[in-house]
């Protein structure tokens, strides 16, 4: 796989939330502080976005596409000067997968997910985010499109096993925007993410990640880049925010912390299966990293039979889908 793809595998993403709203006349509606990551898309109209501790509102077109990695109460609507609602006085049933329509909709409609992260590193992904993700650029826009269009059928339509296609299409919206969101230019950040946007970095971050059980050396890696050993080191930290063996050792101890958690796999296997000859100096670096032991981690983690899976919520406890 990809770095985008072995990270986003790492948090195990689910969708827990599916499903559209539908909106007519004037409205605005505020949504409380949330876990995760909200991914929304604008399939026809236009509305305004407001995020807290955001100076500035986001004006969405037809086919735009955001994304809300903060956490943070957000509000949507037809116009500023409006006071908003609360979102739980509106949605009172928060049925997932449905459409939820407000003053008998028409103006605007909406669709999108809220992924919950199984994994332990949600971090990872959310840290170098900021508050809102706009995908805006009309080539972007027709890049979703088919995505935008399915799910929108599925969620009218109410098929046999529509709920769970709607599920994948969400989360198909989700990677593409993060896609877009590389691709269209995060440079000037430091981080993993923006990494790989430059060909030479993300060469140098695929290698680990695609064999990170292999003696990687600076010079190997630089090899890898198309660089000499020198300006690569200097890119990397530059450009990370960390040197490429601590980069690697991280990677490494974040596999090293999801197979604790979700296998049986004694600690000298998971050691071996990352490099490491000897479990004391796999212990050691897992210690440094992740701030305890391989086994206290494992106490504090404890494998389930379902590696995570059946823990989705009743839908009573769920907040509807444009909260």
């Amino acid at each position: 796989m990809d770095p985008l793809s072995d990270v986003l595998s790492l948090l195990k993403p689910r969708s827990y939330m599916c499903g559209g709203f539908d909106m007519g006349g004037e409205w605005s509606i505020r949504f409380s502080q949330h876990e995760g990551i909200k991914c929304y898309a604008l399939v026809s109209g236009q509305c305004w976005l407001s995020v807290e501790g955001v100076p500035d509102a986001v004006r969405l077109e037809t086919g735009d596409c955001f994304l809300l990695p903060g956490g943070r109460p957000f509000h949507l609507t037809s116009d500023l000067a409006l006071t908003p609602v609360d979102a739980r006085t509106i949605f009172q049933l928060p049925l997932n997968g449905a459409i939820r329509a407000i003053n008998g909709g028409g103006d605007c409609f909406g669709a999108g997910g809220h992924f919950a992260f199984t994994g332990k590193h949600a971090g990872i992904l959310l840290g170098v985010l900021p508050p809102i993700v706009h995908i805006r650029r009309e080539s972007d826009k027709a890049a979703m499109r088919w995505s935008l269009v399915r799910m929108m059928e599925e969620l009218r339509e109410r098929q046999p096993g529509g709920f769970l296609v709607a599920q994948q299409l969400a989360y198909m919206i989700l990677v593409q925007a993060l896609r877009l969101h590389l691709a269209e230019g995060v440079r000037g950040g430091v981080g993993w993410l923006f990494a790989l946007a430059d060909k030479q970095m993300s060469a140098a971050i695929g290698c680990m990640h695609e064999d990170p059980a292999h003696r990687w050396t600076l010079q190997k890696l630089a090899e890898r880049a198309g660089m000499s050993r020198s300006t690569f080191a200097l890119k990397f930290k530059e450009t990370v925010g960390s040197s490429a063996m601590e980069y690697l050792t991280r990677w490494r101890m974040l596999l090293a912390g999801d197979k604790l958690a979700d296998s049986s796999d004694p600690i000298s296997a998971i050691a071996l299966s990352l490099g490491y000859q000897s479990e004391s100096a796999f212990s050691t670096a897992f210690k440094r990293v992740m701030g305890c032991s391989p086994r206290q981690y494992s106490r504090r983690n404890p494998a389930s039979p379902s590696h995570g899976e059946g823990q989705t919520a009743r839908a009573d406890q769920l907040e509807p889908i444009a909260g």
